[in-house]
């Protein structure tokens, strides 16, 4: 049996974990590297790629980034997170303040450490990346339409310093950019109408505090059309194997997506369709292996 300041130690550890959406972060990890893989650096040999220490400390950089914006942003958010997310934020409240603020500073340091071994442009990088997240979440967060865009390009930041290093432009990766930056933008729209209770209360300027509830579907439902074309498009014009198979079910869970929105009144009914957003998301980091598995299992 565990005493119970080793219960206690254990919850502030699920507590920061939960403060960081470490779970998010592996997300993000895996598809750092599938994408390098399968996308990015595609004509190299999968172990060179895997064992590659510059990519690897622009990765651990990408997570220690993110999981400091995570910080920050909590802390920013944590009036209204009590409105809107009473259960999480009872927990994320385990860790005080000041210790979330002491792990924000070591994480930012951490992130200089890492992207120093790559470079000195990689430092410039993650310091520009991390006062963007810090000014998203003081300033922009608040604003209708400029804050969904702004946390949607932060979103797949980590993606694009990868991109950057390979310095691989073909024509496919801003097609899956695209699609991918769609969905984000969707997501954080679906965000604002699940939490709009909270934004309401705290003076949050969100689309649908600011132009209204039908205004947000509306908004999504051009999104939703934007996101069906470019899955169309990597379908019929790009080699991406079997992955077309996702492309086919996110197109179908998108119809469903548009149905279910406009039936859409309560909080729980745009928390299910978020979590839809986030299953496209999630589903489409780990359908990047149906790209090519022969030519990968060729390549080890």
């Amino acid at each position: 049996m565990l005493s119970r300041r080793q219960k206690l130690i254990l919850l502030k550890f699920f507590s920061l974990f939960s403060v960081v959406r470490g779970y998010n972060i592996l997300i993000v990890v895996i598809a750092q590297y599938l994408a390098s893989v399968y996308i990015f650096a595609h004509d190299k040999p999968v172990k060179s790629v895997l064992l590659d220490i510059n990519l690897l400390m622009l990765v651990l950089a990408s997570s220690a980034t993110i999981a400091s914006g995570y910080i920050i942003n909590n802390f920013y958010d944590s009036e209204k997170d009590l409105i809107n997310k009473p259960r999480k934020t009872m927990l994320d409240r385990l860790v005080s303040q000041n210790t979330k603020l002491s792990f924000y500073f070591v994480l930012n340091f951490l992130a200089a450490v890492f992207a120093s071994y790559v470079s000195f442009k990689a430092v410039i990088f993650f310091a520009i990346y991390i006062f963007g997240i810090w000014f998203y979440s003081h300033r922009l967060k608040k604003q209708p339409i400029i804050g969904n865009i702004v946390s949607a390009i932060l979103a797949v930041t980590p993606f694009f310093v990868i991109f950057i290093y390979y310095k691989n432009f073909e024509l496919v990766i801003f097609a899956h950019a695209i699609f991918l930056f769609l969905l984000i933008v969707m997501r954080e729209l679906t965000k604002d109408l699940e939490n709009i209770k909270g934004d309401l209360a705290l003076n949050y300027r969100t689309v649908p505090v600011v132009y209204s509830e039908k205004t947000s579907k509306l908004m999504l439902s051009v999104m939703v059309l934007l996101t069906i074309i470019a899955a169309v498009v990597l379908v019929l014009f790009f080699e991406i194997g079997h992955m077309c198979y996702f492309f086919y079910v996110s197109v179908i869970l998108l119809l469903i997506f548009l149905l279910i929105l406009w039936r859409s009144n309560k909080k729980n009914d745009y928390l299910l369709l978020h979590n839809m957003l986030k299953f496209i998301i999630v589903a489409g980091v780990f359908s990047i292996l149906l790209i090519d598995v022969s030519i990968v299992l060729n390549r080890i």
